[in-house]
């Protein structure tokens, strides 16, 4: 892009990344929050994701292998089913943790990602427009000053900025559950 003007070289990432990490160099940008600043936020929203995540699975998986206790198929396709029934409920179970963590995490993660791109030599495509590129230009203090001021400028709406493509990954990874659920009832019965 002809807007950045200077030349960095091939491992200056790792170069400036190290810097970051150790505290150590000149940062390119006064708005580069300190590694300390992010690792809270960084933390918690694993933990919570991991936590989340865990009880939706657990909680979705004793929901299913209870249905299916109710369901006994006949001799005839038990073996069929059996495999089936195996392991296709712990696919879902995973699949809607994932599926919950993400959504209910989605305003943290928007955050998480302010907040690291933040002074770094970034632009995004301006999708309004469709033939340019922005430079990233925000000035957050931390966790706190950035929730404030999304809530502020954009309103809550600006917490889901980007849920679109959540949506088609989740949308892609069920075709890819029918399409298996599909491809293994078929080898089953042969």
């Amino acid at each position: 892009s002809e807007i950045i003007r200077d030349n960095p070289g091939i491992l200056d990432c790792v170069k400036e990344g190290l810097g970051r990490v150790v505290g150590m160099g000149v940062p390119h940008s006064k708005r580069l929050l300190p590694l300390m600043v992010l690792t809270f936020p960084t933390a918690l929203h694993g933990v919570l994701h991991y936590v989340i995540s865990s009880i939706v699975q657990k909680l979705v998986l004793f929901v299913l292998k209870r249905d299916n206790s109710h369901n006994l198929p006949t001799e005839s396709s038990a073996s069929v089913q059996s495999m089936l029934d195996a392991y296709f409920p712990e696919l879902i179970a995973s699949f809607a943790a994932s599926l919950c963590a993400d959504v209910m995490l989605y305003p943290l993660e928007t955050v998480l990602h302010r907040l690291h791109i933040q002074g770094t030599r970034t632009i995004i495509d301006n999708t309004d427009l469709g033939y340019e590129v922005l430079p990233i230009n925000t000035q957050y203090e931390g966790m706190r000053d950035c929730i404030n001021t999304i809530k502020r400028e954009e309103g809550m709406p600006g917490f889901y900025k980007g849920f679109g493509a959540v949506i088609v990954q989740y949308t892609l990874h069920v075709a890819v559950l029918q399409l298996t659920k599909i491809i293994y009832s078929t080898l089953l019965q042969n």
